[in-house]
């Protein structure tokens, strides 16, 4: 009875959730409907024109940041570099909101880019560790809801077989424009290697580049330049040892990982 109840209770939850989304979902679809017009480059190059609007929105506060750090640099004023340190924080808060807002502004389009491409691969032989495959999938409402919940920080839950490693290409894709790199943290390499290889598919064709951690050594060129990527899947055990490594070295460049700004967590089936 009480396990009847609380599916009850979730289900009208995620009814409620989806009747709200809907006016964007629906915003989605019009946008991926408008887009199969363009060329395959014209849609590719809708990539560089979102990371452009989101760079062109935060250029002001960067410039001001970067002089702010440029004046506590030669300023030998100890109560001085503390208040540029102060006011450096406070502009970074900003710049923090400032990306997210406009990441929430180009969401619809940015899905909708994902949607399209998938829907231009279809049919399309892929090799994935290995295995021939066909691409098949083009994201139903559903996962453009559990895309959306997981661009916000929501845990979503879901079984195998539902799509999961699919809802994930939109926010990486999407949180990836901002230049800030985005991570795909999974529980095993196969998983890693298999879902970059395979969901590599679309991010390939929007113009979007993806590595694999743990194809590489710790502490290597080729393991830094995998940070580097816009989208980075790797194990949980490899990016927590790179993240201790990291705090041991003895110059910054020796660091693998840049500043960590999103990251979606895929615990695996359970």
């Amino acid at each position: 009875m009480l396990k009847s109840a609380v599916k009850t209770l979730l289900g009208s939850h995620h009814k409620r959730e989806a009747k709200r989304l809907q006016p964007l979902i629906d915003e989605v679809n019009e946008f991926a409907e408008g887009y199969a017009s363009l060329s395959d480059e014209q849609l590719r190059a809708k990539t560089e024109e979102f990371k452009q609007r989101v760079e062109s929105a935060a250029a002001d506060l960067k410039a001001e940041i970067e002089q702010l750090r440029e004046k506590k640099r030669h300023s030998e004023d100890a109560s001085d570099r503390e208040l540029f340190s102060l006011q450096i924080g406070e502009l970074e808060s900003e710049l923090l909101e400032n990306v997210e807002d406009s990441l929430a502004e180009i969401l619809p389009e940015a899905f909708a880019a994902v949607k399209d491409a998938c829907r231009r691969l279809i049919g399309k032989e892929i090799v994935v560790t290995g295995q021939n495959m066909t691409w098949d999938m083009i994201p139903y409402d559903v996962q453009l809801i559990g895309a959306i919940a997981l661009h916000r920080g929501k845990v979503e839950e879901m079984a195998t077989g539902e799509g999961k490693t699919l809802v994930a290409t939109m926010p990486l894709y999407l949180n990836a424009l901002a230049g800030r790199g985005a991570h795909l943290v999974t529980v095993n390499t196969y998983l890693a290697q298999r879902d970059a290889e395979w969901m590599g598919t679309i991010f390939e064709f929007l113009g979007v580049t993806v590595d694999v951690i743990d194809r590489y050594d710790p502490g290597s060129p080729e393991r830094q330049a995998a940070y580097r990527a816009d989208i980075t899947y790797g194990t949980n055990n490899e990016f927590g040892f790179d993240y201790l490594r990291d705090n041991m070295v003895h110059q910054l460049a020796q660091r693998v990982q840049r500043d960590h700004a999103y990251a979606i967590i895929d615990e695996g089936d359970s």
